[in-house]
């Protein structure tokens, strides 16, 4: 029975990786809704790391837990569990961190604006647009001339 848990477990981790499709990803509430843009000149970078948002500790906790249930009898059985979930739980808060870029930019309209996204794709000098949801920032986009 555990076997065939952790099978279906582990093909369904396998199809959800792969439902990936092409472009930026909205979420539900917000993809209707209008957006707005500011367009300017990145006159500062540098890179930074960008932490777990919870999702990826979760998972890693919850493997680590069903793997380490498998493991030992009566106590043990126990006992590994709770360090299988322990070890899930950093391991998976380690793998979710991302690299980014914190870029400082100098408006078209004259304002300074700092905005943080992931990826190392910028550069100083790079013109870019903005595009805002509400006071959040929904993407980031290098404009090609």
């Amino acid at each position: 029975m555990k076997k065939l848990f952790l099978i279906s477990l582990a093909t369904s981790m396998l199809l959800v990786g792969c439902a990936t499709t092409e472009g930026p990803e909205y979420s539900g509430a917000t993809y209707n809704q209008i957006k707005r843009y500011d367009i300017g000149t990145v006159i500062d970078e540098r890179p930074v790391v960008i932490s777990d948002n919870g999702s990826g500790s979760f998972v890693g906790t919850l493997v680590g837990s069903v793997v380490g249930s498998t493991m030992g009898r009566g106590r043990g059985s126990v006992l590994a569990m709770l360090t299988g979930g322990l070890v899930g739980h950093y391991v998976g808060s380690e793998v979710a961190k991302a690299n980014g870029d914190e870029l400082t930019v100098k408006l078209d309209n004259g304002d300074h604006v700092v905005v943080v996204v992931k990826g190392r794709n910028f550069r100083v000098g790079d013109r870019v647009k903005i595009i805002r949801d509400g006071n959040r920032v929904a993407r980031v986009e290098r404009i090609y001339n």
